[in-house]
């Protein structure tokens, strides 16, 4: 899977990579499921546009919190197939993390103990790139509407009429993931889908098929792994240090 990843390339040279505006863009360590990250679409890939990482289904009663679609079964998923078909997106990125079992420390401070230990992957020079994502618009459902007494008239105690919790529509992405590189096999049984610069046209504006063609794994030798900070474990963290190998 693909659940933590890294932006903090300057917003000037992600706009000069992806051609499109950043504004508003601030550096992020530890990108995490729920935050606001940008992306840019396929109806305006001039510029990027904050979405909520996790989607949910523009049909759904609730939000989802689907952050990641599995590249070989997103065409077939109810969830996800509307989107494949018409709502694609690029998620920038300068690194993503992956998380190693039975990579900790043991009792002498040497590796293989229990617990699990973070794996940063990147390419040379932490260029940017971008993964495969899909997009939604999802509406809250209308609140029911019940009258209780005076109340519902806008009289009396105010229990019962409408409800207004002030919920507007929420814009939600997921991140396609597929079989692992080399390198990333070491790491995990999954990874982000990783499309080539030549390969982003394709995928926001080509057709299902041709879009469906892209979703083979990154090759492993222009990439790069090391191990890093548990700090990194908490999505609450986010400073520059997260990126910095160890032990």
């Amino acid at each position: 899977m693909c659940g933590r990843y890294t932006l903090f390339t300057p917003a000037a040279d992600l706009e000069a990579r992806f051609d499109a505006e950043f504004a508003g863009v601030e550096p992020s360590y530890n990108c995490a499921p729920g935050q606001d990250l940008p992306v840019i679409a396929d109806e305006d890939p001039s510029a990027a546009t904050r979405m909520e990482w996790g989607f949910t289904p523009s049909w759904a009663d609730e939000p989802f919190d689907l952050i990641n679609a599995r590249a070989e079964t997103v065409r077939e998923k109810r969830s996800f197939a509307d989107a494949f078909e018409r709502r694609r997106c690029l998620v920038p990125a300068d690194g993503f993390y992956e998380w190693v079992e039975g990579s900790g420390p043991d009792g002498d401070g040497n590796r293989g103990g229990a617990g699990k230990t973070p794996y940063r992957v990147a390419f040379e020079g932490d260029r940017p790139f971008a993964m495969a994502g899909l997009y939604e618009r999802w509406e809250p459902p209308e609140p029911e509407t019940t009258q209780t007494g005076l109340g519902a008239f806008g009289g009396g105690s105010g229990e019962g009429g409408d409800s207004d919790d002030g919920d507007g529509p929420v814009e939600t992405f997921t991140i396609l993931t597929t079989e692992p590189n080399d390198l990333v096999d070491d790491l995990h049984h999954r990874m982000a889908v990783i499309l080539d610069p030549d390969q982003e046209e394709t995928w926001l504006r080509g057709d299902a098929d041709e879009a469906a063609a892209l979703l083979d794994p990154y090759p492993a030798d222009e990439m790069t792994a090391y191990p890093v900070s548990a700090r990194v474990n908490s999505p609450g963290v986010d400073a520059p240090e997260l990126i910095e190998p160890v032990g």
